[in-house]
């Protein structure tokens, strides 16, 4: 048999899906596989574009993909953790497994007509359901050897979990006498940086002065050489844009002092690190103290709305309150899965007592979920993406403020974690810590 028919006939009966596409995203190539799970022949769809016949396809995100590939000329890949069901396939194991969908692995790569300089692109789909199956399987094993631990292990449970939220206050202490260092560490030199770039642009001043009595007097002598040898400088080294030139430089470095001094500020007023008692604080400051130093974990996932109320400071542990801020914050950036918005809304509640509320319009959380938020070691992100302490030492320290912390959520459209302190310390009749 010829090799390139023998090769065709592999590639059209392999149990790997095998699609191809032109640079309009239109099908070229469609195997038996593609047949099979899709119940579309390829003369059904050649010619037509993926998102014709795959309507439910991620369109933004499968363009980005291949625009990727043919740019770059690279392949790129995709699992069935990242996204389970890229083309909606039922399972090949219905009977067997438990999922009534193919999981699949994804490849994209390169490719060129014979003979001809146009671009392809390839696809190849790969049957992950009995790797997926297996993955989960194991989970649930590990799920049930968890539950099945006897009552020692339940004490040394709480032990672990004491020590845990103690190393984790630790660390957020630690964190802050970093802040507090870093920040003391920029101060000085930047003391000097811009008490030198206004010495600089005062000089600049006398100097451009003095170049001005010279001119005038230069003027006044009519002396040909000198007003000649003098335009000729003025022309060769382009006076007028260096005037200007230099006036724009000085402001852009007055203007980045200004900025390197205002994240400073902001690393101490989040780090508190000399206010570890007892303060009357503003809470409005805090927050956006606390925003500015996670903007680089919030700014590509939400847009940060403040509905700020007219409050009274509070008396607190500065500190511990930002923690607070900064855990919910994160969490509400972490719960928005492309982009969203968080809302950031303070009112006076009651006699004596405040509200903040940082609500955010993500995946939102299940009602199973919800009494549990609160345990140490319970995390609904992926493994590895939290410790599960967040929450739990949250509560813990607004416990310790005779404060409360509730939760609304509901699943796909957001959460809203409300925090309610006393004015004063010495007020303890909050109602008991909700969840």
């Amino acid at each position: 048999m010829d090799t390139n028919k023998l090769l065709q006939h592999v590639i059209k009966q392999i149990s790997v899906g095998v699609v191809i596409l032109d640079q309009e995203y239109r099908i070229q190539y469609w195997n038996d596989f593609m047949e099979v799970n899709s119940n579309f022949t390829f003369d059904m769809v050649k010619d037509k574009t993926i998102f014709e016949v795959f309507p439910e396809y991620l369109e933004k995100w499968v363009r980005k993909k291949i625009d990727t590939v043919l740019t770059l000329d690279i392949m790129s890949f995709t699992s069935w953790q990242q996204r389970p069901y890229l083309f909606d396939f039922p399972s090949s194991r219905p009977v067997t497994e438990r999922s009534d969908k193919m999981y699949q692995n994804i490849t994209f790569f390169p490719m060129h007509k014979p003979e001809s300089q146009d671009k392809l692109v390839g696809i190849l789909i790969f049957d992950a359901t009995e790797i997926a199956m297996q993955h989960q399987a194991l989970e649930e094993v590990t799920t049930q050897l968890q539950m099945e631990k006897n009552e020692q292990a339940k004490l040394i449970k709480k032990l672990e979990e004491a020590q845990a939220q103690l190393l984790q206050s630790e660390k957020m202490a630690a964190v802050g006498q970093l802040a507090a260092g870093i920040a003391h560490e920029i101060n000085n030199p930047m003391a000097f940086v811009t008490s030198n770039v206004n010495t600089l642009d005062n000089c600049i001043k006398d100097l451009f002065r003095i170049i001005t009595v010279y001119d005038e007097a230069i003027e006044l002598s009519a002396n040909e050489e000198l007003l000649a040898a003098t335009k000729k400088a003025k022309h060769d080294f382009d006076f007028e844009f260096l005037q200007e030139d230099l006036k724009d430089l000085l402001k852009e470095t007055k203007d980045g002092a200004g900025r390197v001094k205002k994240i400073v500020q902001d690393l101490k007023d989040f780090s508190h690190v000399d206010e570890s008692e007892w303060i009357i604080a503003d809470l409005h400051k805090g927050l956006d103290s606390t925003l500015n130093v996670v903007w680089n974990e919030v700014k590509y996932k939400a847009d940060v709305i403040k509905n700020y109320g007219d409050i009274p400071a509070v008396e607190c542990i500065a500190s511990q309150i930002n923690q607070v801020f900064m855990n919910l914050i994160i969490n509400a950036s972490h719960a928005i899965e492309e982009k969203g918005t968080i809302t950031i809304t303070t009112r006076n509640y009651n006699d004596n007592k405040v509200q903040i509320s940082i609500k955010d319009d993500g995946k939102g959380i299940e009602k199973k979920h919800i009494k549990r938020l609160f345990e140490p070691f319970f995390t609904t992100k992926p493994i590895g993406k939290g410790t599960g302490l967040g929450l739990s030492l949250s509560f813990n320290i607004i416990k310790k403020h005779h404060g409360s912390i509730d939760v609304n959520s509901e699943v796909g459209k957001g959460t809203e974690f409300i925090i309610t302190l006393p004015v004063d310390k010495k007020i303890k009749d909050i109602d008991t810590v909700s969840h």
